[in-house]
């Protein structure tokens, strides 16, 4: 029994004195810390805003590139030249007679695609009314023959070459070719009683420039010399040789447009 009483007497003492130096170990401040990084705060996602047809966005493309493809609707003005005239009557030249055409402003839509930042293809689609005469020579002056009104329909493909891609103002030079159909010709009798024309075409040269606007429209200027001749017969099919008439004539119009385009 004695010895229980002193077995259990050494054990409260021992408790006893090691409680201070746990509640030390529990309170104590640490006297040696850790730096661990502190990871950045994760950024909420915003939403996209919505950039407006008629806007210039962060995202918006400036200038014209490879890959890039414009539709343009310009108002143009087709002025024939009439450099080289001869009309023939019954086979007969009348000297020093020649044929005169009106010029005349039409709406133009143009496709035009970059096949490089500085080279595109572009085609021109639109048809214009002239008016026909014949004055001068054996018509004495100013005596004027009216023959008659023609459409002209000129599909123009020109290759062009811009020198200076993913810029605003972008000038540029071309080449091409031009084709030319006559349709709905109508002749103003009695003299003239019918009208024909061949198909015909020839090189063409241009130049312009684009300025992009806002966000994808562009303002187009551009100037086209076309060289083609024409030739036209008219009372072909009548019993009188005498009325037959045949002319020739180097139209070589110069063709100005101005016009808004939008890329795609």
């Amino acid at each position: 029994m004695k010895n229980i009483r002193k077995y259990a007497m050494s054990a409260a003492l021992g408790a006893a004195a090691l409680a201070p130096v746990a509640v030390h170990a529990q309170t104590a401040t640490p006297s040696t810390y850790v730096n661990a990084p502190i990871a950045n705060p994760v950024a909420v996602a915003q939403p996209k805003g919505h950039c407006g047809i008629f806007q210039t966005c962060a995202s918006t493309k400036i200038g014209l590139g490879r890959g890039d493809f414009m539709i343009r609707l310009s108002a143009v003005g087709v002025l024939p030249e009439d450099r080289d005239s001869k009309v023939w009557v019954g086979g007969q030249a009348l000297a020093g007679t020649r044929v005169k055409t009106t010029n005349q402003v039409m709406p133009e839509l143009t496709f035009e695609y970059f096949v490089t930042d500085n080279i595109s293809l572009d085609l021109i689609a639109t048809s214009t009314r002239h008016e026909v005469s014949a004055e001068g020579g054996a018509l004495g002056s100013p005596s004027k023959l009216d023959v008659g009104s023609a459409w002209v329909l000129p599909p123009t493909i020109t290759v062009a070459w811009h020198f200076r891609p993913h810029k605003r103002l972008n000038p540029y030079v071309g080449v091409g070719g031009t084709f030319m159909w006559f349709h709905n010709m109508n002749p103003n009798g009695p003299t003239i009683q019918r009208l024909n024309s061949g198909f015909t075409g020839g090189p063409s040269i241009n130049a312009g420039v684009d300025y992009q606007l806002v966000g994808n429209w562009f303002f187009n200027f551009d100037v086209k010399q076309m060289f083609v001749r024409m030739h036209a017969w008219a009372n072909e099919d009548g019993n009188n040789p005498a009325t037959r008439i045949k002319a020739h004539d180097s139209l070589d119009p110069t063709v100005v447009s101005a016009g808004i385009a939008y890329r795609f």
